[in-house]
């Protein structure tokens, strides 16, 4: 028996001067999780975006939860996007989509 996957919702925010588009920035965490974690590593995070607000800088992704502290070292290292100065920050992780929103809403 196969067992369940169980995920985790990261709220990420996107600092920079620049806008960046959801595909420059998801391939900006993929090559940055390949390089620490190589392509197995990478592999198991099974990193998906799941909103991405450009204006306020806001993304929500989703990865497996035994992957989560992979996925926030990739991201704290991720200091340019596009040649671009660019400093990303986890503002909070949770289990569902409803409870993370609901963070969200009570922080900002």
């Amino acid at each position: 028996m196969k067992a369940k996957v169980r995920r985790r919702y990261l709220a990420l925010k996107i600092d920079s001067s620049e806008k960046f588009d959801s595909k420059e920035f998801m391939e900006a965490v993929w090559n940055t999780l390949l390089r620490l974690f190589g392509e197995y590593g990478a592999s198991k995070a099974g990193l998906t975006l799941i909103d991405y607000d450009v204006e306020k800088g806001l993304a929500v992704i989703r990865a497996a939860h035994t992957e989560v502290e992979k996925v926030r070292a990739a991201i704290a290292s991720i200091t340019e996007i596009n040649a671009k100065p660019v400093a990303v920050h986890v503002l909070t992780i949770s289990g569902t989509l409803k409870t993370l929103r609901r963070k969200l809403r009570t922080t900002a």
